[in-house]
């Protein structure tokens, strides 16, 4: 799993919160949705909490297109978001919970991509599975897809936003991670 080191690393005008804890956040909403026992979900739901107001932010789910948002507790007061104080609306993280996949499968689905990630650690060195693994983070946390639906566009995104962002990989995993996605693809095919 990827580790950011120094999360103020990551923070930026272009980016308000590290992805490690936007998709945290985004974790803990899906099992808190998952939980039979509301015990269990409120407590999921307090520790997505706890995790965003490390940083002064909250987070809420926007019904209307199922949606977590995650901004500046500052924009709101006593449940009501104040259009006067957002002062930049980039400060605010927007994570659809479904889409191209089913979040109520996102388990399922996550379990999916971790077997795939174990074939290529048994067939390739640790380096090509921990890019294995990046991919299967990303595609069950982002999309609750399988790796074998991901399109183009997702693994571009992938290789180009995703990971340089979150993954923090070594020298030796940044220089095959384009490798380490042909590996995967054709694990899946021999599976």
């Amino acid at each position: 799993m990827a580790k950011h080191t120094d999360e103020s690393e990551t923070e930026s005008d272009d980016y308000p919160l590290p992805d490690g804890v936007v998709d945290e956040a985004e974790r803990l909403t899906r099992l808190a949705r998952d939980a039979i026992d509301e015990d269990e979900a409120a407590a999921y739901r307090e520790a997505r909490a706890d995790l965003l107001a490390d940083h002064d932010y909250i987070a809420r789910i926007r019904d209307e297109d199922d949606t977590l948002v995650v901004h500046p507790e500052e924009w709101v007061e006593d449940g009501t978001v104040y259009p006067e104080r957002i002062d930049d609306i980039d400060r605010g993280v927007e994570r659809p919970l479904s889409g191209a996949g089913d979040p109520d499968d996102w388990e399922e689905v996550r379990e999916h991509n971790e077997a795939i990630v174990e074939d290529v650690e048994a067939e390739y060195d640790s380096t090509h599975a921990a890019n294995a693994q990046a991919l299967a983070e990303f595609m069950s946390n982002h999309y609750a897809k399988p790796i074998e639906q991901a399109t183009e566009a997702e693994l571009a995104e992938f290789l180009e936003e995703y990971y340089p962002r979150n993954v923090w990989p070594t020298d030796d995993q940044k220089a095959v991670v384009e490798e380490s996605v042909a590996l995967v693809e054709d694990v899946i095919q021999r599976r």
